[in-house]
């Protein structure tokens, strides 16, 4: 009782015309990020950190979360127009980082990211229960695209020298030739680009692992795009 009653009086209480504070409105804050914040890293820590351990991507999107989450409730108490949410949600949607070329599968988490947090802050009209659900919705199809329902195979890129294989009657002996020089558990290879002048030819491999974590490497092709 004595708390509300110290905010009770703050709420009397402004600087510059602006009231001190919002009881209503900074309750509504905390619980909303707390929910945001907790959704965000069941989707972000235990679905795709579970699998990649990239570290650089999961504060990134921590922090993406709570970044849009902010500005969007924020500026909704404002009263701004619908428009302009969407072009906040547009613009970091199209986030391009410069110094490396973002993987389709960070790409995806990345926009879901930003999804559930511009409908977590800026969904103030509908219910709680709608709310939940929205939210439990991602959760599960995030869980089913990451779980053993759907088989993603991993895929690397190879640069192959062994020209005289690619043809169709040497399938068999090029898929072996692959699964004992890279040690994989190779599924199928499609061969792409061919050089007849230096005998090479780009293919890319499928291949499953033992567990179900995800080699973010595989699909880096130059030195430029490494960074560690």
């Amino acid at each position: 009782m004595e708390l509300l009653s110290i905010f009770s009086e703050l709420e009397n209480i402004s600087l510059f015309g602006i009231p001190l504070i919002n009881t209503d409105s900074f309750c509504e804050l905390i619980v909303r990020f707390i929910f945001n914040i907790a959704v965000s890293f069941v989707i972000v820590g235990l679905f795709y950190y579970r699998k990649s351990k990239r570290r650089d991507y999961f504060y990134t999107f921590m922090l993406i979360s709570t970044t849009v989450f902010l500005l969007i409730f924020l500026l909704g108490h404002e009263k701004l127009q619908m428009g302009l949410a969407l072009g906040l949600f547009a613009i970091f949607g199209i986030v391009r980082y410069r110094t490396e070329t973002v993987p389709i599968r960070e790409m995806t988490y990345l926009f879901m990211t930003i999804g559930v947090s511009v409908i977590n802050g800026l969904a103030t009209s509908v219910s709680h229960i709608e709310l939940v659900a929205t939210n439990a919705v991602f959760i599960l199809m995030t869980w089913i695209m990451e779980s053993r329902f759907v088989d993603t195979p991993n895929c690397k890129f190879i640069v192959y020298e062994k020209i005289h294989l690619i043809t169709p009657e040497h399938h068999e002996e090029m898929m072996e030739d692959l699964k004992k020089r890279t040690g994989l558990n190779i599924v199928k290879f499609e061969i792409g680009y061919i050089n007849f002048l230096k005998d090479t030819c780009f293919v890319k491999v499928y291949y499953n692992t033992d567990d179900d974590s995800v080699n973010t490497i595989d699909q880096i092709t130059k030195t430029k795009q490494f960074n560690g």
